[in-house]
């Protein structure tokens, strides 16, 4: 039999465990937002913990919970989650193959572990990977915005999908678009060179009529010769044809135009070669969109600095380039000091603000090699390619003299922790870790340091 509970939540907000239970969220506000999650887990204060910080961050939770992998299999079966929270290190799920199987068991669903205590160890034993997050016991503040972040980038994910596959189903179609007005359409002989153009292929590149755009082309090469910059397929007949590519256009102002090209020969009624015909669609609209999709899945939305997926990428290949070139790196840890104390004193505008100015000035302390980046909650961190421990110990103290230069208020301060690779660490987990030390004991050794400015 599967042992399966869920945890309600009543009027009262109080938790309910018993088998066979669902849960029913309260009644939502404009600022509540719904979530299905699921618990792989076996500590029910644990569970509760959790809830409780969701109910914080504005979710309204409904959710189940069960005690291991096959009673999850049965349970996603029956029932959509938004989420689901895994007990890690867990007797059916506590190595990285395990984590693997799970993640392929959920198919997208996002996937956090919950971790006994600070959970870089964990997570660098897993590898670095996009598709979960680690939140630690002692930090289950950030579970909110964990949460908040898997699901706007599994959205983000989707959207990317969406847009891959129109892109796939519109490569299939040029054949039978080439009567459409929509779909640039030119021909050009055996050498490449141009005889002729629709309507549509003129109003795409911005001339007034055929004419001018042919004469232009005379003049002035506007759609260069394929011959010379696209490749052909070899053979003869139907099999004579151009491979789909991408090429840049300009048009008649000057702006940019990005078309994929593809066509075939064309022949006359002996089977003799004619011409090539040649299909342009527009795609700038598509490109721009999807370049603005990844950048928003590799960046923070509150800041625009890298988030925390990127900031493991930007770390994995420096230690790539590291181990090949034998040159050292840095890394940066940045806590902003009495965040709590300026949502709480002035209101989480400033709150915000805050996280977004302190962000600016670790730009502002940035080559163009260098990756800032918001490691989550008030957690920043900066990595400092081809530097050593003592440069990036003055770039550390710039970025101290510049908060105590900025007149805006509430004044800030942060704590910094430092590491170098490979002097300090061998690898992500190792690395971080090194770092969040150094910052704990920059904490330690002046506890009241980071509160005299806004103290005055």
């Amino acid at each position: 039999m599967t042992i399966m509970a869920s945890i309600s939540q009543g009027n009262q907000g109080q938790n309910q465990l018993g088998p066979g239970h669902s849960a029913t969220p309260r009644a939502q506000t404009h600022r509540t937002r719904s979530l299905r999650v699921l618990f792989i887990h076996r500590d029910a204060d644990a569970i509760d913990s959790c809830l409780q910080e969701l109910r914080k961050g504005q979710f309204a939770v409904a959710s189940d919970f069960v005690l291991n992998l096959p009673q999850c299999v049965q349970q996603l079966k029956s029932q959509k989650y938004d989420v689901l929270l895994v007990e890690f290190p867990h007797p059916s799920c506590k190595s990285p193959e395990a984590v693997l199987l799970l993640n392929q068991i959920a198919q997208q669903i996002p996937l956090i572990l919950l971790t006994p205590r600070f959970g870089m160890e964990s997570q660098a034993k897993l590898g670095d990977q996009s598709w979960f997050d680690c939140v630690a016991r002692e930090h289950l503040a950030h579970l909110s915005t964990a949460v908040r972040r898997a699901l706007n980038e599994k959205k983000l994910r989707d959207e990317l999908e969406d847009a891959r596959r129109a892109l796939q189903h519109s490569q299939s179609l040029y054949r039978a678009l080439v009567d459409n007005p929509a779909y640039g359409i030119y021909q050009c002989d055996s050498d490449g060179e141009l005889l002729g153009v629709n309507q549509a292929l003129v109003n795409m590149l911005g001339y007034d009529s055929k004419e001018e755009l042919l004469a232009a082309n005379r003049a002035s090469v506007v759609i260069p010769n394929l011959r010379k910059s696209v490749p052909f397929t070899a053979g003869s007949g139907e099999r004579q044809q151009i491979e789909p590519v991408e090429v840049e256009w300009k048009r008649k102002d000057g702006t940019p135009l990005k078309v994929r090209l593809g066509g075939r020969g064309a022949f006359d009624e002996n089977g003799n070669f004619a011409r090539y015909e040649i299909i342009a669609v527009d795609i700038t609209e598509q490109r721009t969109l999807e370049d603005h999709l990844r950048h928003q899945a590799d960046s923070d939305s509150l800041t625009g600095l890298a988030n925390h997926r990127r900031l493991f990428e930007v770390l994995q290949a420096e230690i790539c380039r590291s181990k090949r070139t034998g040159r050292e790196f840095s890394l940066l840890l940045l806590d902003l000091d009495e965040l709590k104390k300026i949502n709480d004193q002035f209101g989480h505008l400033f709150g915000d603000r805050a996280l977004c100015r302190l962000g600016q000035i670790l730009q502002d302390c940035s080559r163009s090699v260098d990756t800032a980046a918001r490691h989550g909650g008030d957690e920043f961190a900066l990595v400092l390619p081809e530097t050593d421990w003592a440069a990036a110990t003055l770039v550390a103290r710039r970025i101290c003299d510049l908060l105590e230069k900025d007149t805006e208020e509430p004044a800030l301060s942060v704590s910094v922790g430092l590491a170098s690779f490979p002097k300090d660490a061998g690898t992500i987990g190792t690395l971080l870790y090194a770092a969040d030390k150094s910052l704990y004991e920059m904490k330690a050794a002046q506890p009241h340091a980071s509160r005299s400015r806004q103290s005055a």
